[in-house]
């Protein structure tokens, strides 16, 4: 027996480098239709509770769907944990200072907005999807027979409190997600040093797109650009 066996590809860091991009990519797609969806509310009551209906007796894909993403979302925090207790053992104080002054701060800052995002993703389940946080929503009016997805998300977002939750939870999520994109390439080696300052852009307009997507759902509500149906719901 001896102990320079190869690490396995999930231990290595390449391998973890790998998975932490693999699994971002599908995150991002998750986001992706989860916006798509979200952005339904600008078309109005009826369409947004369709949806949500629609999603609501696909049970079983659902819970499949929500089941992979969990998994996938779980790898990534992982392995993405394990790369930074790694990098900080690995890197000496003196060499840690040289790098810093040329690495983004969204790069340096990694673990800390992803942790934060953590916490906004459990708080935003026990908000809007468990509604743990503010029960009083379980009490709207039925639309048509379907629970009113619509005019709890109005609700939510009138409350200034929640609303300045999401939009920092968003800017949170936009930068990190600036440098995660740029990230992907460099991990699958699709980068020159000609080509890397246009990649660092595209990452940033990308994670812009998703911020306004995003944040344009309580702006529209606290400017009173989306209201309740007429009459309101509570």
């Amino acid at each position: 027996m001896t102990n320079n066996q190869p690490l396995g590809f999930s231990k290595a860091s390449v391998g973890k480098k790998v998975l932490m991009a693999i699994t971002g990519i599908s995150v991002i797609g998750f986001l992706t239709a989860h916006l798509i969806g979200n952005l339904q509310l600008f078309v109005g009551q009826d369409q947004l509770n369709s949806y949500a209906e629609t999603l609501q007796n696909m049970v079983a894909a659902k819970w499949m769907f929500r089941s992979v993403i969990l998994i996938l979302f779980a790898i990534h925090i992982w392995k993405g944990i394990v790369l930074w207790l790694e990098n900080r053992k690995a890197r000496p104080v003196s060499y840690m200072k040289d790098v810093t002054l040329e690495a983004s701060v969204a790069s340096r800052t990694m673990f800390w907005t992803g942790a934060l995002i953590l916490s906004f993703v459990v708080y935003h389940l026990l908000h809007f999807t468990m509604i743990t946080t503010n029960p009083e929503y379980a009490n709207l009016p039925l639309d048509n027979g379907r629970f009113d997805v619509y005019s709890m998300v109005i609700l939510g977002f009138q409350n200034y409190t929640i609303s300045a939750v999401y939009f920092i939870a968003l800017s949170l999520m936009a930068f990190h997600l600036s440098h995660a994109i740029s990230s992907v390439f460099q991990t699958f080696g699709l980068t020159k040093p000609t080509i890397l300052p246009k990649l660092k852009i595209v990452s940033n307009l990308i994670a812009l797109i998703f911020f306004i997507g995003y944040v344009s759902m309580p702006i529209a509500v606290l400017l009173n650009i989306i209201s309740l149906p007429t009459g309101g719901n509570l």
